[in-house]
């Protein structure tokens, strides 16, 4: 590809990071250029970040239905997994799993949902009075 061949389509990412392309020059040799992003890459990046919303929005919907705690709302907000948010908090997936039960997030202590807030970067007032 040439210097001036190099996709410039704006993407999602655009105000964040730039792709390194290798490109030749007017005399044959390569080069770095850099990119700020390239259609078919676009939506691709749309797509995924589409499939996160819907997630995000299920988990709020299964909140306020009562039928999952905030913990499930915050993981996927944070795009997070059980290994990851064990990683954060301590908990091991086992326990975030039953924490994950609106049974059993009622009856947690302050202490432990602390560690949850921490971990979302949230106060732990909002976790708690979280009703989606």
């Amino acid at each position: 590809m040439k210097k001036d061949e190099v996709p410039q389509d704006p993407s999602a990412l655009d105000q964040f990071t730039r792709e390194v392309y290798y490109v030749k020059n007017d005399k044959g040799q390569y080069e770095v250029a850099l990119s700020r992003g390239w259609d078919v890459k676009k939506e691709a990046l749309d797509s995924a970040w589409d499939e996160v919303n819907i997630r995000i929005e299920a988990a709020r919907k299964a909140v306020a239905a009562g039928e999952a705690s905030p913990i499930v709302y915050f993981m996927e907000l944070k795009l997070m997994d059980l290994t990851v948010l064990s990683g954060y908090t301590g908990f091991w997936p086992f326990f975030i799993k039953r924490h994950m039960k609106p049974s059993v997030f009622g009856r947690m202590s302050d202490k432990k949902l602390a560690r949850y807030a921490q971990a979302f970067e949230i106060s732990l007032e909002e976790l708690k009075n979280f009703k989606g």
